[in-house]
């Protein structure tokens, strides 16, 4: 005889509705990949982009708290948001454009790339590894977890090697790049993977 529990079945579909907002999240996150290409043809106006999009996006957060909502803009970061973020400003958009940018400006192009992918795809793919497969834990982290380091050191190792095509270069970017990522900043390593990993890396390409 089969039993029905009725709590599973609601715990079933919060981890799924979490999943679900992590991918979307995440997706946003990987969308930064692009940048790097978009410099490379469009230097200029793609970094007038990113500091157009961040002060619209932090103009859209402030209206938010007001209580006015912006049409499309209003509705990602909703369903992007965490609970941790619910009646505040949502910073993970905002440090993410500002950690790009300043790599940009900052790196020389093949540094700046590095940085950014380390952000797109390490700690991208971390999060959501570690949302499907993170069962184990790394103590005094604030929840990250070993199958999401592991994923981060994985992502950066090869993002970095296809952009310097130095094993060596990358995996000591790897490896700073998912220490950065156990840290519990929060947002904020969205700023600093960037910035970080690029200027290690063009003090490694020197």
């Amino acid at each position: 005889m089969k039993i029905y529990c009725p709590y599973v079945g609601v715990l079933w579909k919060r981890r799924l509705i979490v999943l679900y907002k992590e991918i979307f999240r995440k997706t946003i996150h990987l969308c930064s990949a692009f940048v790097p290409l978009m410099l490379k043809f469009f230097y200029k106006p793609t970094i007038a982009l990113l500091l157009l999009a961040a002060v619209i996006y932090s103009a859209c957060q402030f209206l938010s708290l007001r209580g006015i909502k912006v049409p499309v803009i209003s509705d990602i970061t909703d369903m992007a948001a965490r609970e941790r973020d619910r009646g505040k400003f949502v910073l993970g958009p905002l440090t993410m454009v500002l950690g790009v940018t300043a790599a940009s400006l900052l790196w020389r192009p093949e540094a700046a790339a590095a940085g950014i992918l380390a952000l797109a795809f390490g700690d991208g793919l971390a999060s959501l590894a570690g949302k499907i497969f993170g069962n184990l834990h790394v103590p005094y982290t604030g929840g990250k977890t070993c199958a999401g380091s592991l994923m981060c050191l994985t992502a950066i190792f090869v993002s970095s090697f296809c952009v310097l095509g130095n094993a060596g270069a990358a995996l000591v970017l790897a490896l700073c790049g998912m220490f950065l990522e156990i840290l519990p900043l929060k947002d904020f390593d969205n700023l600093l993977i960037p910035v970080f990993i690029g200027g290690l890396a063009q003090f490694l390409a020197a």
